[in-house]
């Protein structure tokens, strides 16, 4: 069998910078080129980064995807990489006439082949994901070919993303049109336990598609969603050959032995699902057999445990949002809590312990050991630390309204909310909220308060796994001969906000164990009341938990945005109305 270098380029690009992407795309040209690849690939929508969202439905931006891939291709084939066949998603349109209840303009998510300085196909993503965080029905038509590309006497044919995780479509039509290479491009955000979905789903449809399969991911952060890379390929058997590292931009490169493709014969004509074959030939023939064993055999990067996966994914989305929005440094108010110090050992590792700066805000019911963890936090990891107490202001505010009751808890939290917006407006630090998923459910947070903030790091991580996390980067530390970031007593002392004299979290919430597992059931898989209670939860306990995520849809939409990690996170995953009277409880 003849050989081919592929190269499979998993970077991280940032929506609308249509420069700053093209100079990493040429980066990693570059660097393929220098690897002696045949054929290189970039992810989903690499030159203008994703999703792009209604930006979609702007024909300027159409327009400017259209030109900068032209000036792609040009630019390759002037820095001496034309005979290089590159393959780059982009915004395009398709040229079909416009028809009602389709995007107005006929956007597409679309990929190309750049060789010889042009554009030499071009193809559109033929299945439109519109469930999670997807909305492709609202952006994008569909595309209607199979893109067959002859590469080196090699049949290589092209999809995108959802074309291989819905069935029919462009799998088996590779099957019918004789292809020796399935290449899909995708930006598949990250999801607890997705890379062992995707593994399965790539081996599924190399055995349908009968030839080798590779599935390049994209990385990096784009507002809530983290894209972790891991990268696949696959034998037509379904064996794995490579497998690419989570969340870390870089080269695969694999020499693949891969059927030549019939000289005298270019497939044509529609094949399955109604797809009519796009073929171009590049180069017919065929390189030279391996004369020894390949040089690039593949292997599989080391897998990431389970909490180290999702430790790493909050990380890589705090780091992405606020590099890609141009802040240099982050403000957090520090109780000594769990939550706040998991929150601070984030950020230390995803901007640098320098960047970082910790508040603590004490008042007349804050505990000793609670100003005494924070500044051993501080201590511990290198962040900047200041104590302000609020109680003169809070005594103000009493002296002229009299509060009582929740409303003098919660002017505590709203007190120290206006004070971190301060230091923030002042120095130029963006405020992360340190809430968690329990908590944002139970509506157990204040708004203009503890909601306070640019980003919520731990948005989607129910309580629970706050712990776990906790004890994982601990742990992690002591491994590597370093300090333990997190202050043990934060994570052994009971949950508390401090409001009132003697206040834990379960004076008002159920145990996070059985809270977090009815709110898997009801909040992430959509489960009724009536199936909660069979699967064997308290019928008075689910009614009063359900009921608290109900009444409290309207704080979760005045959250801020925060790093996705599950099925279903509050944001766009999850869309109630706020005004709503249907309850599943009585």
């Amino acid at each position: 069998m003849p050989q081919l270098r592929l190269a499979l380029n998993q970077i991280d690009s940032t929506v609308g910078d249509l420069s700053g992407n093209t100079e990493s795309i040429v980066h990693w040209t570059r660097h393929s080129a220098e690897q002696g690849a045949h054929l290189v690939a970039f992810p989903e929508m690499a030159l203008t980064g994703y999703p792009v969202e209604d930006l979609a439905l702007r024909s300027s931006f159409v327009e400017a995807s259209r030109a900068a891939l032209h000036a792609l291709a040009a630019r390759l084939d002037d820095e001496g990489f034309g005979e290089l066949p590159v393959v780059v998603g982009y915004l395009d349109r398709g040229e079909r006439a416009e028809r009602f209840g389709q995007p107005a303009g006929a956007p597409q998510n679309a990929g190309a082949v750049l060789h010889r300085g042009r554009v030499a196909l071009t193809f559109a993503k033929h299945h439109l994901p519109n469930y999670g965080v997807f909305d492709e029905f609202r952006y994008f038509v569909p595309g209607e070919t199979l893109p067959v590309v002859r590469v080196h006497g090699i049949d290589v044919a092209l999809a995108i993303c959802e074309d291989l995780w819905q069935d029919g479509g462009r799998v088996p039509a590779a099957r019918t049109a004789g292809a020796g290479l399935l290449l899909s491009i995708n930006a598949s955000p990250y999801e607890r336990e997705k890379d062992d979905t995707r593994l399965d789903l790539v081996r599924k449809r190399a055995q349908e598609a009968g030839c080798t399969t590779a599935y390049l991911a994209m990385i990096g952060g784009q507002d809530e969603l983290v894209f972790d890379g891991d990268s696949i390929i696959v034998g037509r058997d379904g064996e794995v050959i490579a497998r690419a590292p989570q969340f870390a931009e870089g080269c695969v490169l694999v020499d693949l032995d891969l059927p030549t493709a019939d000289p005298d014969s270019v497939p044509e004509g529609v094949v399955d699902d109604g797809l009519r074959i796009d073929h171009l030939t590049l180069s017919a023939d065929p390189l030279p057999a391996y004369e020894s064993e390949p040089e690039l055999a593949g292997g599989e990067a080391e897998r990431l445990g389970d909490d180290e996966e999702i430790y790493t994914a909050l990380v890589v989305g705090l780091r992405a949002y606020v590099a890609k929005n141009g802040f240099r440094s982050v403000l957090i108010g520090l109780s000594g809590g769990i939550d706040s110090a998991l929150v601070a050992a984030i950020a230390c590792d995803a901007v640098g312990a320098q960047n970082v700066y910790g508040v603590a805000m004490p008042s007349r019911y804050s505990s000793e050991h609670s100003v005494a963890d924070a500044t051993e936090l501080a201590r511990r990891t290198g962040l900047h630390f200041r104590t302000v107490p609020i109680a003169p202001m809070f005594d103000a505010y009493m002296g002229s309204l009299r509060l009582s009751g929740l409303a003098e808890e919660n002017l505590q939290s709203r007190l120290r909310g206006t004070m971190l917006m301060a230091i923030s407006n002042q120095e130029g630090h963006i405020v992360l909220a340190p809430g968690n998923k329990s908590e944002l459910a139970c509506g157990y947070s204040t708004l203009y308060g503890d909601s306070v903030g640019a980003y919520g790091p731990i948005k989607d991580v129910y309580k629970t796994s706050i712990f776990h996390l906790a004890k994982w980067r601990n742990r992690a530390a002591e491994e590597r001969g370093q300090t333990p970031p997190i202050p043990e007593n934060s994570i052994t002392k009971p949950p508390s906000a401090e409001l009132r004299p003697g206040q834990v979290d379960t004076d008002s919430l159920p145990d996070y164990d059985v809270l977090d597992q009815i709110l898997e059931l009801y909040v992430d898989r959509d489960r009724g009341r009536e199936e909660i209670v069979a699967a064997g939860f308290d019928n008075e306990l689910v009614t009063r938990v359900l009921r608290l995520v109900d009444t409290a849809e309207y704080k979760r939409r005045q959250y801020p945005p925060g790093t996705k990690i599950s099925a279903k996170g509050f944001g766009k995953d999850r869309r109630l109305p706020i005004t709503n009277r249907w309850r599943e409880h009585a």
